[in-house]
């Protein structure tokens, strides 16, 4: 009952976002919001995200293993891609959006309602690795087309999420206290960072048009996303010295459909957001639908769910 109330509310803040811009039009750039969230909000989202829990084994670990097997499917997609698709934006789309999972704005409430809190400081450090690829190997294939390899690595570098990743990293190792209105404001910032974002897929998702939409892509995006990476990461966690619980929450994080943050880049970039957004909303959909399935399996090769 948890988990559904968390994805229907996750649903709510996309659909007014949907109705906000299909009742104001023009009156809402979408731009500004994701230059927002990007540059400000988000920001706030990874350094509280990087200071909840203390260091230890298992959360080291955990978004380790995430960015191997996030690096083992990559390569094979860049293998593979020149043989399904011909433009060069669809490849980079393909490969980036494939690869990018919605671990901080799904991942982390999802989490909370299947292995109770305690599961935060998991989802949050891997949701951070998965920043970490976002704004890294994400932004270059979202950019190539609009820039070159020069241009593009200084647009990672311009990301602000990354540094302040870095200052919460070091802030952790040191264990520095944060006094509790600092972590209260910190919290605020995160929320607000999720609603924001959830938002702003519903304003695209208002923009796409069925009739033109690239089932193609859409299909082949979700296929690799919710099928083919979860079975590679199921292999790797398996063979893995990875504690069961903190392994079932990383599986969770890997079955959790694309990531909003696709379409914040694609229309960074101009790399045919309305496509993305489209993907990202079949994406969403067939989770739905395999979300049971999903965590039968993660019950019968890593251990019970409950909180």
């Amino acid at each position: 009952m948890e988990a559904l109330i968390s994805i229907l509310s996750i649903y709510l803040f996309i659909f007014l976002g949907f109705v906000a811009k299909k009742v104001f039009k023009d009156e809402i750039n979408e731009k500004t919001l994701i230059l927002i969230s990007i540059y400000f909000l988000q920001p706030i989202l990874t350094f509280w995200g990087l200071t909840r829990a203390p260091f230890n084994f298992n959360l080291i670990y955990s978004p380790f293993l995430y960015v191997i097997i996030i690096t083992i499917t990559l390569i094979l997609l860049v293998l593979i891609t020149p043989k399904i698709f011909q433009d060069s934006k669809e490849r980079s789309i393909f490969i980036a959006a494939s690869l990018i999972g919605n671990t901080g704005n799904l991942g982390i409430p999802l989490g909370i309602a299947l292995f109770g809190e305690q599961s935060v400081p998991y989802t949050s450090i891997v949701n951070i690795a998965n920043i970490f690829f976002i704004y890294t190997v994400g932004i270059y294939f979202y950019a190539k087309d609009m820039f070159s390899f020069r241009q593009s690595i200084n647009s990672m570098i311009k990301i602000p999420i990354l540094w302040f990743a870095i200052v919460a990293l070091i802030y952790n190792y040191f264990n520095l206290p944060i006094s509790k209105e600092i972590n209260q404001m910190l919290q605020m910032g995160a929320y607000a960072t999720i609603v924001l974002q959830l938002m702003i897929f519903g304003i695209y998702l208002s923009g796409t048009k069925i009739k033109s939409h690239n089932y193609k892509l859409s299909f082949t995006i979700t296929f690799v996303k919710l099928i083919l990476l979860p079975l590679i990461g199921l292999v790797v966690i398996i063979n893995s010295s990875l504690d069961s619980y903190v392994a079932s929450v990383l599986m969770l994080s890997l079955l959790v459909p694309l990531a909003v943050n696709n379409v914040n880049i694609a229309a960074l970039y101009e790399c045919k957001p309305y496509d993305v957004t489209a993907a990202v909303f079949v994406s969403t959909i067939v989770f739905l639908f395999v979300l049971y399935f999903d965590l039968e399996v993660i019950k019968y090769f890593l251990g019970p769910i409950g909180n």
